[in-house]
């Protein structure tokens, strides 16, 4: 059974899912002032100087690194911040993210081959439904082009994230901050492509001092802090006793949501949550309850 948390690392547990759930309420005020792929460009590029200066290149291959920077840096936050732009709210955006560790259970049991397991079935049958709740109600603050383009967000955080424990055992900061290098250029590029240079000069020069503090907030307090931290504990304590945490992450997303920008949270919208939540929670929590019913029933 996982130890309990001393209250000070549980503190600093809920500080970190506190800041990556409310963080969607940071990404919806700079979208209001910068174009999504320049947002995302400006986001890692902050992150990589001057952390870099500070944290030694990890020893991986830039191969791997680049892979990394790309899922992450245009496959998940690229489509994150495009879908959110116009096409999802914050709080369902930081509930249907969170379907990323499914993908990665996925992708992982397909490389290794091994099949899913029945509890494993019911959790994504549970996560399934509430996808399909939130697909039914669709209107102008979410579109089904939202929907998918952060499911496809997850899917290439999963990848990341693969791709990551492919790197081996590394300093996962560094890495981030290192692979930042690769991310914010090529969003840069796609910026210039997509959003053009009018935009971008426009946006830079009209944006506020609130809008350039969301900026670094995303790049030092969600990114650095939050890596920074939440290695900080798992370095500390079981995996089983820290991970269950990231489950509040879209409950202060929700609820910052609701409480900052207004979101209505009708019925459809709990019921959504609930079922994504259950879902992860059953993935994650039976593994460790078993464990722990077969300990007691060989405990003499």
């Amino acid at each position: 059974m996982p130890a309990a948390l001393p209250l000070a690392h549980l503190l600093l547990a809920l500080a970190v899912v506190a800041v990556w759930g409310t963080n969607f309420v940071v990404i919806k005020f700079a979208l209001g002032h910068l174009p999504p792929l320049l947002f995302a460009a400006l986001r890692f590029g902050i992150a990589f100087l001057p952390a870099a200066l500070f944290l030694p290149r990890p020893a991986v291959s830039w191969r791997n690194m680049s892979l990394y920077g790309v899922l992450i840096g245009v496959g998940q936050f690229g489509l994150l911040y495009r879908a959110m732009g116009r096409n999802i709210s914050p709080g369902l955006a930081s509930l249907v993210i969170q379907t990323q560790v499914f993908f990665t259970i996925g992708i992982a049991l397909w490389q290794t081959r091994e099949r899913i397991q029945r509890y494993q079935w019911l959790a994504l049958l549970l996560a399934t439904s509430g996808m399909g709740v939130i697909g039914m109600h669709t209107d102008g603050n979410t579109t089904v082009l939202g929907l998918l383009m952060v499911l496809t967000a997850a899917l290439s955080w999963a990848g990341g994230n693969i791709t990551a424990k492919q790197a081996g055992t590394i300093n996962m900061l560094a890495y981030v901050v290192w692979s930042s290098a690769i991310a914010a250029p090529i969003l840069l590029l796609l910026s210039l492509l997509f959003e053009g240079w009018p935009v971008i000069r426009a946006s830079w020069v009209e944006a506020s001092p609130a809008t350039w503090i969301a900026v670094v907030w995303q790049s030092w307090g969600n990114t650095l802090f939050g890596y920074a931290a939440w290695g900080w504990l798992l370095a500390r304590h079981p995996a089983a006793t820290i991970s269950p945490l990231a489950l509040l992450v879209p409950v202060f997303g929700m609820a910052a949501s609701a409480l900052f920008l207004s979101e209505p949270l009708p019925v459809w919208k709990w019921l959504a949550g609930f079922l994504v939540l259950s879902g992860l929670a059953l993935n994650l929590l039976w593994p460790l309850l078993l464990a722990r019913f077969q300990e007691v029933r060989v405990r003499p």
